[in-house]
């Protein structure tokens, strides 16, 4: 199968070899999915553990955080992410996770670690690094990964990676997906991935929650520069009052820059006594600077970065400011 299969990718296919030879070599693996987790991570990380858990290969799926995306839970072993670290392992392997900072925990230095990413922002630090920014999301350079080195994807596997590639595309509709994603996902379907059984399962699950949230947060939209900048914001207080998770409102940000006037959509929300904001764009704008001077990182037309205040407004503030200045 490698010597079939071509990448239409910038990761040395070496890299593809080498982490597959420490996988098969370990005794222990630790599979890290980023703070704050989405689909993408997540799923990423559940294709692995199945391949790992269909080979009797030893690991956890760990997450930093109690609050996982919900409307993935249908993924075969997503009850067995934990937010516990083992007592052992001899190899750690990240996704998704554009910096090192993004694991929630401090790994120690002596331990090899396989970085599966997609981010500009990555830097490169793992020991073997398969990051390609021009992938659509992690969990396509994951399936690269089992397809160069000739690995069974299995039904379960299959509908990991199709429903973290679907997601991370935005429903295939971002710059970076292409002709070789919808070819991907044509395999994965042939694997057993069912689209009508993710649909109902992964789209057609929404909480009532959610529906009353919504509307606030749609109500404190903001236009500015002529409507091409558009601003939104949740309180802490409405996602008590209506039991929605901040994982739940992410929607809300999509739909904002749907509108035709607007080039950038901003979504300001409190999450451990500090705002986490996540921007959006179309066409060029790189949205991804904004991030960076923050702390944050991202792709080019979707970013994310956290401000250390609890004060929306002063968030807000200190966005804006950055933005309109450039």
């Amino acid at each position: 199968m490698s010597k079939d299969f071509i990448t239409n990718n910038k990761v040395n296919t070496a890299s593809f070899v080498s982490a597959l030879k420490l996988i098969e070599n370990s005794k222990y693996i630790l599979i890290i999915t980023h703070v704050n987790p989405d689909p993408d991570t997540i799923c990423s990380g559940l294709a692995l553990s199945n391949y790992l858990s269909e080979n009797k290969i030893k690991h956890k799926v760990f997450n930093a955080g109690k609050n996982l995306p919900a409307k993935c839970d249908f993924i075969k072993r997503y009850e067995k992410i934990t937010d516990q670290i083992p007592k052992f392992y001899d190899l750690v392997i990240s996704v998704d996770c554009g910096t090192s900072n993004r694991f929630g925990i401090t790994l120690p230095e002596d331990i090899p670690l396989i970085n599966f990413d997609h981010h500009k922002s990555n830097d490169d630090f793992g020991t073997i690094n398969i990051v390609d920014i021009n992938k659509s999301s992690t969990s396509e350079i994951v399936y690269d990964f089992f397809r160069f080195n000739g690995l069974y994807i299995t039904k379960n596997t299959a509908e990991a990676l199709y429903v973290g590639i679907y997601d991370d595309s935005l429903a295939f509709t971002t710059p970076r997906c292409d002709e070789f994603t919808y070819e991907k996902i044509n395999f994965l379907v042939k694997c057993g991935a069912s689209p009508v059984y993710i649909a109902d399962k992964f789209i057609k699950r929404d909480s009532l929650a959610k529906y009353r949230i919504l509307p606030k947060i749609f109500n404190s939209l903001e236009l500015l520069d002529e409507g091409k900048i558009a601003t939104i914001y949740a309180t802490k207080e409405w996602f008590e009052e209506s039991g929605a998770t901040t994982l739940e409102t992410e929607v809300a940000l999509d739909m904002v820059l749907n509108i035709a006037i607007v080039k950038v959509a901003i979504y300001f929300r409190v999450v451990n006594d500090k705002v986490r904001v996540s921007l959006r764009s179309k066409e060029k704008i790189d949205v991804s600077k904004v991030a960076s001077t923050f702390g944050g990182g991202g792709h080019l037309n979707a970013a994310g970065c956290v401000i250390q205040t609890d004060d929306i407004f002063e968030a807000k503030e200190i966005i804006l400011k950055e933005i309109l200045e450039k």
